[in-house]
């Protein structure tokens, strides 16, 4: 494989200018993306989800996800009704699959860290809101 002239390896620091707001309905810190590093192929970047927060229903197009809990308890229905549940605690790994309806939630009284990567390299491209499947759950 040949490297790019142009290729160069860059290091990100988190702070300010590189938040955003998501679709989602969550705020992220844009770690490694085209727009902060000029990736190809892929993202990631930094979850933090405040108590009681809650994600819009979405999935990724044509993207798969994978996430480690740096900290705390989030909660996760998905599906293609949302009718699956899982419990992800600290220290776990997530995998979903691409175009997967989901969305997360923190019940609990302690924010939750989460470090997420997903094969698509501008962040909120692939992102389809599913507001037809935000009122199956509370």
């Amino acid at each position: 494989m040949l490297m790019s002239e142009q290729a160069d390896c860059v290091i990100i620091r988190p702070n300010e200018q590189h938040g955003f707001a998501g679709k989602q309905g969550l705020n992220y810190f844009a770690g490694i993306a085209a727009e902060t590093a000029g990736s190809q192929a892929l993202c990631m970047h930094m979850l933090r989800m405040p108590a009681g927060a809650r994600a819009n229903a979405h999935h990724h197009e044509n993207h798969e996800t994978a996430i480690y809990m740096l900290s705390g308890t989030v909660e996760m229905y998905y599906g293609h009704q949302l009718e699956r549940h899982a419990v992800v605690h600290a220290g776990e790994y997530v995998y979903i699959p691409a175009g997967m309806p989901h969305f997360p939630f923190n019940p609990y009284a302690e924010e939750a860290v989460a470090i997420i990567a997903r094969t698509d390299p501008n962040e909120q491209e692939s992102v389809v809101l599913r507001p037809d499947l935000d009122g199956l759950r509370a």
